[in-house]
Order: structure tokens, then sequence, then C-alpha cells
């Protein structure tokens, strides 16, 4: 019977997911994203910021550890009293800044990235789950979801931190264990209506089992809007890692972090301005170009707007 309803099925029919930007590939989605002047400037900004990070030896000979008294509180080369030898000036230790914020910016992107990979697991995991069986797993999941959700999750970051220890693969299953309530939420709401759609009937009834039908059939549906809330949860989870750097309970010296490069330069804001100021505006302008980027993506993903395709 199986055989029968495939052979019978339209070879012009897809899924419901597919799109005319999902069978033209990279090369339209490219063409739509430099349509968009929000969607240009987030994605230059955070291939600059990567390529960057990656190639901070090669734009800046200095070691971001090496402390050196004679060159301390340089700054900045436009300044009076500033080198060009150090363009953003150095800080108390005589480190030179620029150096210390492009390699900074791996150890952000680093953490930000990959506890956002862990928070989207966990939580498609369970919204999945809780919305396809509902009863009293989705009751048991949703509770949890609202324990996690009443507590402030900086305030759950800090108490894990202080008593596991700072590093940095801790700071990465911190921010992403306490991030997980959002994905599940979301993607729980989205199957509860997606289970009862006619495709997935469909499926039901020529016996295809429950894991065929989360994995081909409603995980690919909710992927857009997966994709959304992970492009904007990077952006609030280097912020997260730069708060925890700051209190010290994230990235300790001498690896170098933006968060700790503001806990270094704190103290010397109303003397030495560049020490805290530069690292501010890195993360402002990295988590702006994320920002800027996942509202394209909300635009161009969401079905209500058709008209950007």
């Amino acid at each position: 019977m199986k055989t029968k309803i495939n052979q019978a099925a339209p070879t012009g029919t897809r899924e419901p997911w597919e799109s005319e930007a999902d069978r033209r590939g990279v090369r339209y989605w490219m063409e739509l994203l430099f349509k968009s002047p929000v969607g240009t400037v987030g994605f230059i900004i955070i291939v600059l910021v990567i390529l960057s990070s990656l190639l901070a030896g090669v734009i800046s000979p200095y070691d971001p550890a090496k402390i050196v008294y004679a060159d301390k509180l340089i700054p900045p080369a436009w300044c009076e009293g500033g080198s060009m030898a150090h363009l953003l000036g150095t800080d108390s230790l005589g480190r030179d800044l620029l150096t210390r914020i492009l390699v900074g910016a791996r150890v952000s992107l680093l953490v930000g990235i990959f506890s956002v990979v862990v928070a989207g697991v966990i939580g498609t995991s369970l919204g999945l789950v809780a919305g396809y069986y509902g009863s009293w797993i989705d009751s048991v999941i949703m509770r949890v979801a609202d324990a996690f959700h009443a507590i402030p999750r900086i305030l759950l970051a800090m108490v894990v931190l202080f008593v596991l220890g700072p590093s940095v693969l801790t700071l990465i299953m911190v921010i992403g264990v306490t991030n997980w309530v959002s994905y599940a939420r979301l993607i729980r709401g989205e199957v509860l209506t997606l289970k009862e759609k006619e495709f997935v009937k469909a499926s039901r009834t020529i016996g295809a089992g429950d894991g065929a039908i989360l994995m081909r059939h409603i995980l690919p549906n909710v992927f857009a809007q997966f994709i959304v809330v992970s492009t904007i949860s990077v952006a609030s989870s280097i912020i997260i890692e730069a708060t925890m750097s700051f209190l010290g309970l994230g990235i300790q010296p001498p690896d170098v972090s933006w968060g700790v490069m503001l806990a270094d330069g704190r103290n010397y804001l109303a003397t030495n301005w560049w020490v805290c100021t530069f690292p501010g505006v890195a993360i402002t302008v990295t988590v702006l170009g994320i920002m800027f980027l996942g509202n394209w993506l909300r635009d161009v993903l969401d079905p209500k707007n058709q008209g950007i395709r």
C-alpha cells in the first residue's frame, strides 16, 4: 500500500517547507541579502569581525599578553602623545589594545556561537517532544521551563560559575543551559500547529513513525524560526559573556576577552578613556551587526512577507 501511494505521488510536488529560494540555492540568498541595506551592513560587520579575529597575528605583530611597562597608557594614534605603532593605544600594562580587541573577538564569538548551539539542541529537542506528544510530557517540560524562566539568567549563571569555577567550557555550558527556554517555547508553539496539518496526518496514514514525522516533516518546518532565534541569541550570549568576565566569573587573565578588557579599564575611564571605550565599541558594533542580520533573516523567512522574496 505504501509503494502504491509513493508511486502515485506527482513528481512536481514538494514538501511544505521548500520554497523558490530553497531550490535556487546560495546565489539567490546572497542576491536577496544584498538587496537589503540592513542585512548587508550586518553581514559585512560579522564577516569583518570574524576575519579580523582570525588574522589578528597578521594585522598586528604584538603579543596580546606581553607586558611592556614602558609603553603603558599610550593614547590612540590621533591623540596628543599617541603613536602609529599603537593605533588604538595601550592599556595600563603596556599591551596593545588593537591586538587584544582582535584576539578577544575569538573568545567572545566562540562562547556566543557554541552556547547557542547548546541551547538550541536542548530547547529544540524538548520543544519538539512537548509539542508533538502533549499530555503529561508537555506539562512536565513546560513547568521546568517556567522554573528556569522565573530565575534571572545572569543570576543563575553567576551562581553556577561561582560553584564550578570559571573557564571557557563552563561558560559555554552555563550560558547554553540557561538559554534553552526560549527555543523550547517557540518550537513547541510551532509544533502544536504543524502536527494538525494535512501533510502530517497523511504521513501517519501511510504508516510513518513518530521519529520520521518529527525529523522529516516537522523539524524542517520550524528550522527557519530556529535560525532567526539563534542568530539573535548569539548577540545576547556575547553580552552575557562580557558581563560575566567583567564581574570576574568568566574568562580569566591572561586569556583575553572583551569583558576582561572592560574590567581592566574601568578604573581608567575618567583619565584614560580609550582603555575601556574601544572594547565597549567592539561589543556594540558586533552585537548590532548580528541583530541587523537576524532582523533580515526574520523578515525573509517569515511566510507572511512573501513580497520580500
